[in-house]
């Protein structure tokens, strides 16, 4: 098999042999003209003594057989020449450099019979013979390599860009093996794609119609459910991946021990609901802090970039505010964002009185109540409206019914109840529904990332539609 150690073998071999055409040349140079290097000092008796054992084979008799013997050595290493394609090479420019080049290499046998001292002649010789040497190298390569171009059927280098690749399935409980074919030596050949520990992540990178679905994610889909996975689908234009998770599903829940449950969010056409906000999932004000950051710089994309800003800060501790005190109330039981969205747009006075109640919010809303009670309406409206223009997007009949309910629970890895969820956007509303299934998305990452669960895959299309914050972090652990 042309292999790329058998090529760099083939140019060893080459070098070699070429090497040793330089060096009869050489003896041959040291032999001739030992007058002018004796002259210059280059002689030693034990160089002299190596040189005329050497002399006794033979290739250095006379002056016609060593310069045969190095041209045959040059010829020979010329045959392995591959070098690169030049459309520039024509035959005229060939014959000149070969025929020059021989008529120096062996016409300068004629500087050995001139009148002159010997330093000159021995100049004069070694300058003309590799200047006929060099110019039947570059002609040679010249040669060789328009003969293989003329032979060669491969007019558009097909075949020698080709190497072998992995034919072997190598499979373990969580790998993921994409069937591929490719082409070696004019033959196609069935190949593996192994990707042994998908844990590491794997980014599909390709333009829309690319095949990305078709050529990996449906098989990562069909593989993971078979192998047991839990499994959480972000269905960029829903139902296309739900369909084949639910079709995978009924062929393989045999291979779980205990049958995983199918759930589809769908913000257009409700068939489950889950609350996002769920107080179970929400322990602390950090956790509604994160809850309230992925809200509204999913709602507002240009935040991302002013994180930091005043105005956009106020507006994250505020739905942050208002998040923790719907937790704590009457033990969260309207912790949901639909009373999140309707709270916030009551007016200052009734809505800070209510806030207040809660303790550990105080920190977060007493810059609002100090702009209200310095009556700085404009500054408080800049914090608080962009938050009410925001959320008001997603006032709808539609999405109030899912984000209101609790079919099930987002921890979808959960041994004693495992589920297979997937989420549904619609790229027409990308921005309403973008910001409430990045929400789902946060909590369901913070829950699968527990210790003594299930394995599990996330599978996101189309990625860049979503926020999740801290996604180098995720990506780290």
């Amino acid at each position: 098999m042309n292999t790329g150690e058998d090529i760099q073998g083939l140019r060893k071999i080459t070098d070699f042999t070429r090497l040793i055409s330089i060096f009869i040349l050489a003896i041959h140079f040291y032999l001739c003209c030992y007058q002018a290097f004796k002259a210059w000092g280059w002689t030693a008796e034990i160089t002299d003594r190596l040189i005329s054992n050497m002399a006794r084979t033979g290739l250095s008799n006379g002056i016609l057989i060593p310069k045969l013997s190095a041209l045959l050595m040059l010829i020979i290493s010329l045959v392995a020449v591959k070098g690169r394609k030049d459309e520039k090479i024509q035959k005229n420019v060939i014959v000149a450099y070969l025929l020059t080049g021989l008529l120096l290499y062996f016409i300068s046998a004629l500087c050995l019979y001139l009148y002159a001292p010997a330093n000159i002649v021995a100049i004069l010789y070694i300058t003309i013979t590799a200047i006929g040497y060099l110019l039947i190298l570059t002609g040679g390569a010249m040669l060789t390599r328009l003969i293989k171009n003329g032979l060669s059927k491969d007019v558009f280098n097909s075949e020698n860009e080709t190497f072998p690749q992995e034919e072997r399935l190598l499979e373990n409980e969580y790998s993921i093996n994409l069937p591929a074919k490719y082409r070696l030596r004019n033959k196609v050949r069935d190949s593996w794609i192994n990707v042994i520990n998908p844990f590491r992540g794997i980014l599909v990178a390709g333009t829309p119609g690319a095949g990305k679905t078709y050529f990996v994610i449906r098989h990562i889909i069909d593989q993971h459910v078979k192998k047991g996975f839990s499994m959480f689908i972000y269905d960029f234009k829903f139902d296309d991946l739900s369909r084949i998770a639910y079709n995978k599903l009924l062929q393989y829940h045999g291979n779980y021990k205990v049958k995983p449950k199918f759930y589809a969010i769908d913000l257009e056409n409700p068939k489950h609901r889950c609350n996002p906000l769920s107080p179970e999932g929400m322990e602390d004000i950090t956790d509604a802090a994160e809850a309230s950051r992925t809200i509204m710089l999913g709602l507002n994309r240009d935040w991302i970039k002013k994180q930091g800003d005043f105005f956009v800060e106020s507006a994250v501790n505020f739905v942050t505010a208002v998040i923790w005190y719907l937790r704590k109330y009457r033990e969260g039981k309207f912790c949901t964002l639909p009373h999140l969205i309707e709270l916030i747009q009551f007016d200052y006075d009734p809505l800070f009185a209510i806030l207040k109640e809660e303790e550990e919010i105080v920190p977060l809303i007493n810059p609002f109540i100090s702009a209200l009670q310095r009556k700085a309406m404009p500054q408080l409206e800049g914090q608080i409206a962009s938050t009410k223009i925001g959320l008001a997007r997603l006032s709808s009949p539609q999405l109030y019914y899912v984000l209101s309910g609790n079919d099930f629970t987002l921890d979808l890895n959960n041994p004693e109840e495992p589920k297979i969820i997937c989420v549904g956007n619609n790229p027409q509303k990308l921005q309403v529904y973008g910001a409430v299934l990045s929400l789902y998305i946060s909590r369901v990452i913070k829950l699968v990332n527990r210790k003594g669960q299930l394995k599990s895959s996330l599978i996101f299309d189309e990625f860049p539609t979503i926020f999740f914050n801290n996604m180098d972090s995720l990506i780290a652990t």
